[in-house]
């Protein structure tokens, strides 16, 4: 078991080092970030916030449906750890929710509704600045190991250098432009996403494999086919009719 658990962070950060080298679009990058901090940690979903040019916070992407709507509820309440860790730029450890009502009161309440019962919020920066958050969420209570935890901010500090390179690192006009970009991507992803769900009658989960799979099996960026959907630039049967010939959709 081990071993196993050994070969996927591996494989992990090869495929995050591969597409930093060939290329990459952003949204699928930080998608990728958020599943695999699911899958590689003891963690029942994640979900990443990012800041737009003005420090408002925006939902970049999520694991699942429920991290996804809790994400969006703590920005609109504005209230969670998520929050806290992005304005103290460091970790909020919370092992059991049940214990910080008086905290957040809002949040907490939610959170336990869909099922949660910890979470762990680590910022998401670049030298200085504090560009998001990564928000882990478990089913039962507990505290992440200290390894854990390392590999799980490795990951976010690969996203931070996917957001901007060393040359442009220094310059803030350029990282707002580029979290901007991965905001207004991230928007029509959303958009695109219940296109296909219209369509095809699927969740959004399934839509969004399905999205992503085109994409994918045709050269294409996610981004970009999210747009070509929203634009009607695309129709979303060929990309239903394309799942259901690589046997992704019954």
């Amino acid at each position: 078991m081990a071993n196993s658990r050994e070969q996927d962070i591996i494989r992990a950060f090869v495929d995050l080092s591969n597409e930093l080298v060939e290329g990459y679009d952003l949204v699928d990058l930080l998608s990728d970030l958020t599943a695999n901090c699911a899958r590689l940690l003891d963690v029942a979903s994640a979900g990443l916030l990012l800041a737009d040019g003005t420090g408002v916070l925006h939902l970049a992407a999520a694991s699942s449906d429920r991290t996804h709507h809790l994400e969006v509820f703590q920005l609109q309440r504005e209230e969670g750890p998520c929050l806290d860790c992005f304005h103290g730029g460091e970790p909020v450890i919370v092992p059991d929710l049940s214990e910080e009502t008086h905290r957040w009161p809002q949040f907490v309440g939610t959170a336990t509704e869909v099922g949660f019962a910890s979470v762990h919020a680590l910022p998401m920066r670049l030298r200085h600045t504090v560009l998001g958050t990564l928000g882990l969420f478990g089913d039962r209570p507990g505290r992440l190991s200290d390894d854990d935890l390392s590999l799980a901010q490795a990951m976010v500090h690969v996203a931070s250098v996917a957001l901007v390179n060393e040359k442009s690192a220094s310059d803030l006009t350029t990282v707002n432009t580029q979290l901007q970009h991965a905001l207004v991507s991230r928007v029509a992803l959303e958009q695109a996403k219940g296109v296909l769900a219209h369509v095809g009658g699927l969740d959004m989960q399934d839509a969004f494999n399905v999205l992503r799979r085109y994409a994918r099996d045709n050269g294409l960026k996610l981004s970009d086919v999210a747009r070509q959907i929203v634009a009607r630039e695309l129709p979303g049967e060929t990309l239903i009719d394309h799942a259901k010939a690589v046997s992704i959709l019954s």
